[in-house]
């Protein structure tokens, strides 16, 4: 017997061993399927969604910001007319610069579609996925 009382050989119970196998994978987690039969992963795909290693982009966003205002904080005691200065001069600083950020993003959406149009062909003689 199979741990989790999955698959059982030999007699009793009624149906065939089919049966008795897509019965038993039902119950069981996807972590386990690849493990039956030694199927590799292209023929037993994982239906589980998959945790990330590394944090999100939101996530560091959110500590780069941290991280400024500290040392927003920090300018603020050590020296207060700076860092009102440089409170006043941000924003517009951001919007000189915003022009050089716009076409950095097309100039990367060219590069992307040039490179979609060069592996077209593999990708095509490649396949499908599964």
């Amino acid at each position: 017997m199979v741990p989790g009382g999955a698959l059982q050989r030999g007699g009793g119970g009624g149906g065939t061993e089919r049966e008795k196998f897509t019965d038993a994978n039902r119950r069981r987690m996807p972590s386990e399927l690849s493990l039956i039969g030694r199927r590799s992963a292209r023929q037993f795909p994982r239906r589980v969604a998959r945790t990330r290693c590394y944090p999100s982009r939101e996530g560091r966003r959110d500590t780069v910001a941290v991280i400024k205002f500290l040392l927003w904080c920090i300018l603020l005691v050590v020296c207060w007319p700076l860092a009102l200065l440089a409170l006043i001069f941000y924003p517009i600083v951001w919007l000189l610069l915003l022009p050089f950020r716009l076409a950095g993003i097309a100039v990367d959406g060219v590069f992307d579609l040039l490179r979609a149009i060069f592996t077209l062909p593999a990708r095509i003689l490649r396949g499908p996925r599964f």
